[in-house]
């Protein structure tokens, strides 16, 4: 008996545990596609230019670490 209740409360544990990462994924996901959205639009509109830099080539360097940072990188 005190095993199916362990195994009961185990599987509400990973159930709630992957519904947060779920959660995290989704908002990693939307952060590194705003990430590149911006590197796209600021070489679109030349936005480099108004601060005296030519504009940010698209290199795989660049592209992972928009990617992975997101807004900020």
């Amino acid at each position: 008996m005190s095993i199916d209740l362990a195994l009961i409360i185990a599987g509400i544990l990973i159930a709630v545990v992957l519904i947060f990462v779920i959660k995290d994924i989704v908002k990693i996901v939307i952060n590194s596609i705003l990430g590149l959205v911006i590197l796209f639009c600021v070489n679109y509109f030349n936005l480099m230019e108004y601060v005296g830099r030519p504009d940010i080539e698209y290199t795989p360097v660049n592209l992972i670490l928009c990617a992975l940072g997101g807004i900020p990188g």
